[in-house]
Formats: C-alpha cells, sequence, structure tokens
C-alpha cells in the first residue's frame, strides 16, 4: 500500500504548508497517540526538536494531539535526532519524536518517529498511523488527558551516553577540533562533549536564530569549517547537519573526507579488531564503487541497499551486521545507536588518530573514489521519469557506460527532486552521459 504522509525519513514539507501545518501536526500527534495508547495504562512520549523556528510551532501542535489521546508528554528542548532514539528507549518511552528536516534548508520541517525500541517506525506501524490520521480519533476523557513537562536532563543524558562510544580513561589532550553543528540540534552537545574530553574546540555555526540552520554551514556546506580548519591550524574538523545524524569530516588540510570514507576507515578497524559483524559493511546504491573495490582488497562485503538509512538498519537488524550508513554522511554504530549519528562517528575518528597516532589525511582517505557525478532536478507535478525521451536517454546512457560504471536515476523521498548519479572510470564518459540524462529530465520537468 502507498504512503500518503511518510516519505522515506518521516513526514516532511515546507513549513506551514500541507503537510507540515500546526493542523497536520496536531492530527499526527493524535493519531499516533492513539495507535500507541491502545489500553488505560500510562502510556508516554518523548519529543526533541531542532533549532528551526517552525519547530517550536509544530512541537506545540504535535504536544496537543499526544496530550488529548492521553499520552503523557516529556519535551526534549533542541537536541540531536540520535538523542530521541536512545531516550525513548532508556526512558521506557512507547514513541518518540524528532521535528526536524535534517540538512534541509530553515523553510522545511519534518517529523520522525521511533519506537520504543529506539528505532524508526516499520512500514506497517506508519501505514496505521496515516489511517487513524485520515479517520475519525477517539479522544481521551476530561480526566485521562495527558500530562506535559519539560526534562532538563535530556541533552545531559545524551552527552554522557556519546562520551561512553570514546574510550573510558582516553583524552583529546593536544588535539586541537573544528566542530561545525549547523547552527542546529548540536549545537550545544557537540563543543562541549569535545571539550570534557580534553580537546582544544573551535565551535562554529553555534548561534542558532530560527533561520540559519544548514545555512552557509554544516556538513552539507563545508566551507567555513575548512577555513577555521586552515586558520586556526587544527588537527581535524567535524561537521554536522541539522539534526547532527550525518558527519563530514576535514583532514588537517581542510579537505572533505565523506561517509564512504568514514565508513572504509571504521569498517576495517573493526575489521583488524575482530569486531565487525559478519565482516560486513552495509550501505546504500549511492556509496562509490572505490569503497567496494577497497573492501573487498581488505575480505570485507558490502552489502547495498536502496537510498535512506532506514534501508540500512532494517538490512543491518535483519543481517546481525553492526555498521552502516550512507555516502551523505549517516554513519549507523549498532553497537552504540539506533540511528546515524554524527557526533559517536566523529569519536570514532578522532580516536582512530590517537590510537594510530597518524594525522587525520593519512585516515580520511582510504580509497581513490570512481569519478562520480550527481545531478539534483527539481520538478512539479509532473513526474519527469515517465517521459519517454528521459528513459531513452537513459537506455542510451546504460548502454553507453556497459560494464565501465553505473546509472542511479532516482526521485527523492523528501524532496520533489530528480536525483541523477552516475560513477564511471572515464570522467570525460560520465560528464556526457550525466549531461545528456540530466538535459532530458530538466525538457520534461
Amino acid at each position: 500500500m502507498e504512503r500518503k504522509y511518510f516519505g522515506t525519513d518521516g513526514v516532511r514539507g515546507l513549513a506551514n504548508t500541507f503537510p507540515m501545518t500546526a493542523e497536520m501536526a496536531l492530527r499526527l500527534g493524535a493519531a499516533a497517540g492513539r495507535y500507541f495508547r491502545k489500553d488505560k495504562k500510562s502510556h508516554r512520549v518523548v519529543i526533541g526538536k531542532d533549532t528551526r523556528r517552525s519547530s517550536y510551532m509544530i512541537e506545540a501542535a504535535l504536544t496537543a494531539g499526544f496530550a488529548s489521546t492521553g499520552m503523557e508528554v516529556f519535551l526534549l528542548g533542541p537536541v540531536p535526532t540520535p538523542a530521541v532514539g536512545m531516550l525513548a528507549r532508556s526512558m521506557r518511552a512507547d514513541v518518540g519524536v524528532m521535528i526536524s528536516a535534517s540538512h534541509n534548508p530553515y523553510h522545511d520541517n519534518g517529523i520522525k518517529f521511533f519506537g520504543p525500541d529506539g528505532y524508526k517506525l516499520s512500514n506497517a506501524a506508519e501505514l496505521e498511523i496515516e489511517a487513524l490520521v485520515d479517520g475519525d480519533i477517539a479522544l481521551a476523557a476530561p480526566e485521562n488527558i495527558g500530562r506535559v513537562q519539560r526534562i532538563d536532563d535530556g541533552l545531559g543524558r545524551y552527552m554522557e551516553f556519546a562520551k561512553t562510544a570514546f574510550p573510558r580513561h582516553r583524552l583529546l589532550d593536544g588535539m586541537k577540533v573544528v566542530i561545525d553543528c549547523a547552527n542546529g540540534a548540536a549545537y550545544k552537545a557537540a563543543p562541549t562533549v569535545l571539550w570534557e574530553l580534553g580537546a582544544e574546540v573551535i565551535p562554529i555555526g553555534v548561534t542558532p536564530d530560527g533561520f540559519n540552520i544548514n545555512l552557509g554551514c554544516g556538513s552539507t556546506s563545508t566551507e567555513a569549517a575548512s577555513k577555521a580548519v586552515i586558520t586556526h591550524k587544527a588537527d581535524v574538523g567535524i561537521c554536522l547537519d541539522g539534526d547532527a545524524d550525518r558527519v563530514m569530516i576535514l583532514d588537517e588540510n581542510g579537505v572533505v573526507a565523506d561517509g564512504d570514507q568514514i565508513m572504509g576507515l571504521i569498517a576495517s578497524r573493526w575489521c583488524d579488531q575482530g569486531s565487525l559483524a559478519h565482516d560486513t559493511l552495509v550501505a546504500t546504491v549511492m556509496s562509490n564503487m572505490g569503497l567496494e573495490k577497497y573492501l573487498g582488497r581488505r575480505g570485507i562485503t558490502l552489502l547495498r541497499t536502496d537510498v535512506g538509512d532506514r534501508h540500512v538498519v532494517q538490512a543491518m537488524r535483519e543481517g546481525g551486521f553492526n555498521l552502516g550508513g550512507e555516502q551523505s554522511g549517516h554513519i549507523v554504530m549498532s553497537n552504540y545507536v539506533t540511528t546515524g549519528d554524527g557526533l559517536i562517528a566523529g569519536l570514532q575518528f578522532l580516536n582512530a588518530m590517537i590510537e594510530t597516532n597518524k594525522p587525520a589525511s593519512a585516515l580520511a582517505h582510504v580509497f581513490d573514489p570512481y569519478p562520480q557525478l550527481l545531478e539534483n532536478i527539481r520538478y512539479t507535478d509532473k513526474d519527469p521519469l515517465q517521459a519517454a525521451s528521459v528513459k531513452a536517454a537513459i537506455a542510451d546512457g546504460e548502454a553507453a557506460l556497459q560494464a565501465n560504471g553505473r546509472l542511479l536515476i532516482r526521485k527523492s523521498g523528501t524532496e520533489p527532486l530528480v536525483r541523477v548519479m552516475g560513477e564511471c572510470e572515464d570522467a570525460t564518459l560520465l560528464r556526457r552521459v550525466v549531461g545528456d540524462i540530466t538535459a532530458a529530465v530538466k525538457a520534461a520537468a
């Protein structure tokens, strides 16, 4: 059954425009509350958010919806997405909610749901909640309306938890770290954790105003952090996105290492230590072929999934794997967390620097990537991928690449975009093929 409201990562859209309206958030909260509160016992929800102006509006509406069905509501305030998954489990909540559009600009927002186990909800659960949204939601009697309270120590709990991912009794003394928090949810947590572990911290992207989240900073815009690394002669830079579930690493020269490079490093280290479950890394179809070749030489299997950390986590759980992620910087380490965690992934990298006594540049680029091009084309109501001209351009491109590369053309699950990705050892051929397909999609959009 096709989902109406939920995409690949919760419900998303332009703030104050359907489905990201206060009215819809209220109905989602009430529907989720009714779904999880199936008896008269006390049930609870924890709600976190990022720093967007609209997150406060949506928080209030969700809170009203949950309370109206009798759920006890615990408000965490601005916290990273992984904190919500962790706290939902540790606080014995029935559901956790994160209000965020992740790496998107301030004018977008989203609502992500986590189950009591800390994992994002299944497709089946989301379908049931959608059915409730569209129906008549039974409200609680006046005496059973849920209480609402703010939790002041939620962020502190997460920070202490994050530090457990770093070896006990090991410190970052003498290490200078630039941390870019994207003016987002980790603007307090990440610099504090690094400082408490002993690092000299140069924080940027830590002055949120409701509108500057991901604006010229963070994992999708690393130029400011790169400049800071060079200016301050830092050892390494860590760039998070707006809800801190993604990370990019900068070496001491300001050069960026994406999620593929970080996963390659962690996978090889864990494999050498005998702690990589089934000698397998789970990644998506977007991960570079160079990563696959590198892992193969190390005796590590790369298991590919559809795009989206939901699919990565599902494959990890089904196969008993403990490491997965995406090129975009989602790094999921199930020994620690149930979803991507940029801060904990960054700590893994810092630990590797200390243990090997090597500079970031020697660790952040473990394989030579195949030339890869990604073009995003925005469309309106019409699906350009159904056009005959686009289908013909894709067929011609696949024939041209043959076994020397690959194409991945798909619609985004979170934005009205067609993503055209190509990979090939021959960079000139790659540019021509991707250019032809992109032109065809633009003409049909």
